[in-house]
């Protein structure tokens, strides 16, 4: 039995101010943050690592009565066998993470947690306290950076995999994603991202989790599962369309994809498949039979929700297991789906379209799916999205779709306030601009929302078919992914 001692009392400041003075201290950080509601948990060190809490015993002890937060961060396919690339590899395979300090925010208020496995040291509180309440107002900063695209026709060819798959039957729908790499010009903090995603135009919730000099982050729409008590909760995320400034536009733009054909049957796959695991494990489940709109800023999504009660002995580490990967961001069937991905995808997914999320040590918490995401060392980094391809896709629509997911995780190197609507106009514009013209091989640059196009290093031609060969393909119908706004 591991006892684990928790103290946790008042907090009167604010708990990101607080995070971005107190996380110097710390190479380990977690956060799970909502921005739509006061679920927010940011953690700091780490007092102990458990591979299950069912032998985990916790003392509470402080003027508030919260629960001690164990934070989780699982990959995609645990047990894909190719190599996720150098940043991921250097996470350690651990399941549940006690910080040592957690800031939370909920709808009692701020709180400071110390954990400890012995009995919480009255001057360590006091000093933590002291520090959050003299942290200055947070500030924004923009990092520039380049991004090296990948090929279309490396996409064409994996689209086309998956679209024969689906002709000879071996699955109805996979999810297939792309991965670039990202070199910043100057270096940049997890603080940098975390700030400019919260404070950002990003819709969601904000994860991140720092390992040593490592860390992984992005702000993701799809909530997995969460639990309070008996009550379950989960969401049905599939099916997408462009979002516009224009209501009218917007409006038709959103009833387009509710009388969608291709987008109403991927989303169904999910449906169907969330229907199924909740009646194995809940009662009284209640998923509406049509979908609603999910607006976000430059995107829209198809979602349903989904609610239910638990069965006894059910607990959320199970529900988690039993629901992720969904074929949102697999396929259909998921396990087939899952095979077809380590075929075709190059490399490893790592954290991305894994499920993320905390548990308490009454056993409630949530996971979210982690989309828009991606994995950084305060130089480089690599970035990734995705996309449902179902019979009847299209490689260039679903290209030009990712390119608009991955504004989310690129809007995190923007720290401008108020740029992302104006750039927004001025990218689409050099977009169109682009031309033949352009070298076949080039690196986009991004510098506070300028684009230039710069000469990028030969690669072999045996190499990964993800990443930046750039071939003639690429031109004129390029979508720059730049670093403003938000998708999905």
């Amino acid at each position: 039995m591991t006892r684990i001692y928790s103290y946790t009392q008042p907090l009167d400041a604010d708990i990101v101010d607080a995070f971005c003075l107190m996380q110097k201290g710390f190479t380990d950080q977690f956060v799970y943050y909502r921005k739509d509601r006061p679920t927010r948990f940011m953690g700091l060190g780490r007092c102990i690592a458990l591979p299950t809490l069912d032998e985990a015993e916790c003392e509470l002890t402080g003027p508030a009565a919260e629960q001690p937060v164990f934070f989780s961060f699982n990959r995609f396919d645990a047990h894909n066998p190719a190599s996720a690339d150098e940043l991921f590899q250097s996470f350690p395979n651990l399941h549940f993470m006690l910080p040592e300090v957690v800031l939370i925010e909920n709808e009692s208020g701020a709180f400071l947690q110390v954990n400890s496995l012995g009995p919480v040291y009255a001057g360590r509180v006091e000093r933590f306290a002291r520090l959050a309440l003299t942290a200055p107002h947070r500030t924004r900063r923009t990092v520039s950076y380049q991004l090296e695209l990948d090929s279309r026709s490396a996409w064409e060819q994996a689209v086309g995999s998956g679209l024969d798959a689906i002709k000879g039957g071996r699955v109805e729908k996979v999810v297939l994603s792309r991965r670039l790499k990202l070199r910043a010009d100057e270096p940049f903090s997890s603080k940098d991202l975390l700030v400019n995603l919260i404070d950002g135009t990003a819709h969601g919730t904000v994860l991140l989790y720092r390992y040593a000099d490592v860390f992984f982050c992005g702000c993701t729409p799809e909530l997995l599962v969460r639990k309070s008590g008996c009550e379950l909760e989960s969401m049905c995320l599939a099916g997408t369309c462009p979002a516009s400034p224009d209501p009218a536009e917007n409006e038709r733009l959103a009833q387009g994809l509710l009388n969608d054909a291709k987008n109403r049957a991927e989303h169904d796959y999910v449906v169907r498949f969330i229907r199924d695991v909740l009646g194995r494990t809940c009662y009284a489940v209640d998923v509406p039979k049509e979908p609603t709109i999910m607006p976000l800023t430059r995107i829209q999504h198809l979602m349903t929700p989904a609610c239910a009660k638990l069965l006894e002995g059910v607990d959320l580490w199970s529900m988690m297991g039993d629901l992720h990967p969904t074929p949102a961001v697999s396929g259909t069937p998921v396990g087939e789906a899952k095979m077809l991905i380590r075929q075709i995808e190059a490399y490893n997914r790592g954290f991305f379209a894994g499920a993320c999320g905390y548990v308490d040590a009454a056993g409630d918490g949530e996971f979210s799916v982690a989309l828009r995401t991606g994995v950084f060392d305060g130089e480089i980094g690599y970035v990734y999205a995705g996309c449902g391809i179902v019979d009847g896709s299209r490689a260039a629509d679903e290209y030009d779709e990712i390119a608009l997911k991955l504004k989310t995780v690129l809007s995190a190197f923007d720290g401008e306030a108020g740029a992302a609507s104006s750039r927004a106009a001025q990218t689409s514009s050099q977009t169109t601009g682009q031309t033949a013209t352009q070298t076949s091989q080039q690196t986009t640059t991004q510098m506070a929302g300028q684009t230039k196009v710069q000469a990028a290093p030969q690669v072999s031609p045996l190499a990964s078919p993800q990443v930046a060969d750039q071939t003639a393909d690429q031109t004129s119908s390029q979508t720059t992914t730049a670093g403003e706004g938000e998708a999905r």
